[in-house]
């Protein structure tokens, strides 16, 4: 099928369904399609507000760029999409680590000691030091996240997950099969390596946050405060901490961890560029991504997936496992892609996997041996991998915090440490504004926005617009998201795209008023996400109420979906019909993806003009709240993520006194605003 008959057929689909929306003409609506774009967007339109897909979708694919330069420029996207994600754009301050390391315990070729430290005021870092009883010369640092295993650190088959352990073959000595994640980090210890297994949010000694729930509001979520992001800051700062040890070679960095821990071993991989080889175990994988809140975080997978988050390592050596899990597919979904990103850059050996699946989830000896002999080669170790029998420790010998170290004062709740995280985004805020440095303010607050709006605005070329008796469709052609319009003729050739609650069901009186308050210009309707024919269902629920990272992980946020739904307007329509000039105007909240989306338009749009009347600048409390966009309060609001690079003219009406201060980003990037009382 042609391009122009595919836009034929779809205009002639969604006209029916805009003008007829009786049931009765379904199966009009409904048709059978090769046009992939077409179907896809036929199929979803009744439901456009709904996510694509989530923490519990089964498949998640990715397909990596052909080039080593196409694949650079998404590498340097989606690590800045992580760090995003992580709420470490910018990157906070490090405060110096003071780490307390004490209660030592002699073993067999290795030893074990107490560990913990601030990464942040009142957030602690703690875990146990592993290291080889004789170190001569500098020796390769480790890393060891732990996953969701009971106990964390402190994990005991107990007899009966033993015996299985022994009787399957994936273990050899009692004592891993009672504790495989001591097993691995004495192993690594007399492998000559210096290991710091530190614990998960919430999970043995770190204290006093809870795991899972913690962070799960929607002030939460505008200020990027996460659970995930935390653990990520404090591998972060486990890395300083290893780092700093005098014996540790800082050209011999490595990490490795199973489930959780994996995602965890993915995210400062992707991050940390002083890391040198890897081995997530038992994660990566096209099937499910990470079922835990910290697994997820808003913007995360957009558009990607663990496969392309871990590719992010290129080309330093990485070595996946995989078992009767979600990763049991890894050989035939994944490794092909990751191997051509290696391919690309001439170096296919420094990636490998290997897939056991005739063992469950895990990270037995049958695995770790892989992730020895991976490190042995990469780490320039040569050095035995075959296990030994250790002393295992208990959770009382293991415990980091005793009456002689007791947990600090200063170690604070959930509500505290919120607070503190606002305070330091609410300075960092304030320099970028007073900072006479402009490319630093473009850098960041353009570098969150580009992110939390879903991109720049497409070129001509790239929108498809398809017309009939002033109603139709603009199409990306990238990914045929359609947008429904009605036209409205004027006088001239300028035009006012204006986006409403109502949408294209905008009334006749309404529409003449609007002609003639902007001196008879065209007028051009929207069904924007969420708006006139596309409103949700009474009572349905567009966010997971239980975290919203489940779902703004996957999907853009409502109100950037509208965003980007206002830039194909604006651009398709412009060119299509060659208006002359362009007026950017809205009422109500879809008013405020219009004061979003001219930022990202230029010299597109003329000139703005809004109606923020009534409750559009409320504070947002409910994670369904269609203006609930994650990341808003930590870039500035919604006039500082519209700032960076504004339009010149700016006409807002109906906002009080009291909220106009909630402005000036826009005036101090140059945009003349004015304020006009209703």
């Amino acid at each position: 099928m042609t391009s122009c008959a595919a836009s034929a057929s779809l205009l002639a689909a969604l006209l029916l369904a805009i003008s007829l929306p009786s049931p009765a003409h379904a199966e009009d609506v409904q048709v059978a399609s090769t046009d992939v774009r077409e179907s896809r967007s036929l199929a979803t339109r009744p439901n456009w507000w709904r996510a694509v897909r989530d923490c519990n979708t089964k498949f998640h694919p990715w397909q990596p760029p052909g080039t080593l330069e196409a694949w650079k420029a998404e590498a340097e996207e989606l690590k800045r999409r992580i760090q995003i994600s992580q709420g470490l754009w910018p990157m906070p301050p490090r405060q110096p680590l003071e780490p307390v390391v004490h209660g030592k315990i002699e073993g067999d070729g290795y030893t074990v000691e107490k560990v913990f430290f601030a990464s942040r005021p009142g957030l602690y870092v703690t875990g146990s030091l592993y290291r080889p009883a004789k170190v001569e010369g500098k020796v390769p640092g480790i890393l060891c996240p732990h996953g969701h295993w009971p106990n964390g650190r402190f994990y005991d088959a107990g007899e009966g997950g033993a015996k299985s352990q022994l009787d399957q073959g994936a273990e050899s000595e009692e004592v891993a099969a009672h504790h495989p994640m001591q097993a691995r980090m004495v192993q690594l210890a007399r492998m000559g390596c210096v290991v710091f297994h530190y614990d998960m949010i919430g999970y043995a000694d770190q204290q006093p946050l809870e795991h899972r729930w913690e962070f799960s509001t929607a002030t939460d979520g505008g200020w990027l405060i996460e659970n995930m992001g935390l653990q990520t800051w404090n591998s972060i700062r486990a890395l300083d901490f290893i780092e700093s040890l005098p014996e540790v070679d800082p050209q011999r960095l490595a990490i490795t961890g199973s489930s959780g821990g994996a995602t965890q071993t993915m995210m400062m991989c992707a991050l940390d560029d002083r890391l040198m080889a890897a081995v997530p175990a038992v994660m990566v994988s096209t099937g499910m991504q990470g079922g835990c809140t910290c697994e997820n975080a808003p913007y995360l997978r957009i558009g990607t997936n663990n496969v392309a988050i871990a590719a992010a390592f290129a080309p330093k050596p990485l070595g996946l496992i995989g078992a009767d899990d979600w990763t049991i597919q890894l050989m035939t979904l994944g490794y092909p892609e990751l191997k051509h990103i290696y391919g690309l850059y001439g170096v296919p050996e420094k990636f490998e996997a290997w897939v056991h699946p005739e063992f469950k989830h895990n990270y037995n000896q049958v695995s770790r041996t892989h992730m020895y002999e991976w490190f042995n080669e990469y780490l320039g170790l040569d050095a035995s991998v075959e296990e030994k029998p250790f002393d295992g420790l208990t959770q009382a010998q293991l415990t980091v915090f005793t009456e002689e170290h007791p947990l600090p004062k200063d170690a604070a709740d959930g509500p505290t440490l919120r607070q503190s995280i606002i305070e330091e985004n609410q300075q960092l805020l304030t320099q970028l504004m007073s900072s006479a440095d402009s490319d630093e303010y473009t850098r960041v607050i353009g570098g969150a926005a580009d992110i939390l709006l879903g991109g720049a605005a497409p070129s001509a070329d790239d929108v498809l617009v398809a017309l009939e008796e002033n109603r139709g469709i603009v199409s990306r052609k990238a990914d045929g998201n359609t947008v429904p319009v009605r036209i409205v003729p004027g006088e001239g050739n300028e035009a006012v795209v204006y986006c409403n609650p109502e949408g294209m069901q905008l009334s006749d009186q309404d529409v003449n008023a609007l002609q003639e308050r902007f001196s008879g210009k065209a007028v051009i309707l929207v069904d924007l996400p969420g708006t006139g024919h596309n409103r949700p269902e009474p009572g349905a629920a567009a966010v997971d109420t239980r975290y919203y990272g489940y779902t703004s992980g996957y999907n853009l946020p409502l109100v950037s979906r509208q965003v980007q739904d206002l830039l194909t307007t604006v651009i398709g329509l412009k060119n299509e019909l060659d208006f002359s000039s362009v007026v950017l105007a809205g009422a109500g909240d879809p008013a405020i993806a219009a004061l979003l989306a001219q930022s990202l338009l230029g010299d597109s749009v003329a000139a703005v003009d809004l109606d923020l009347s009534g409750n559009v600048l409320r504070e947002i409390t409910d994670v369904n709240d269609p203006l609930f966009l994650p990341g808003c309060l930590k870039y500035g609001g919604y006039a500082g993520l519209a700032s960076v690079d504004p339009c010149e003219k700016i006409r807002l009406h109906g906002v009080s006194d009291q909220k106009r201060s909630q402005f000036e980003p826009l005036m101090k990037r140059g945009a003349a605003v004015e304020f006009v009382s209703r």
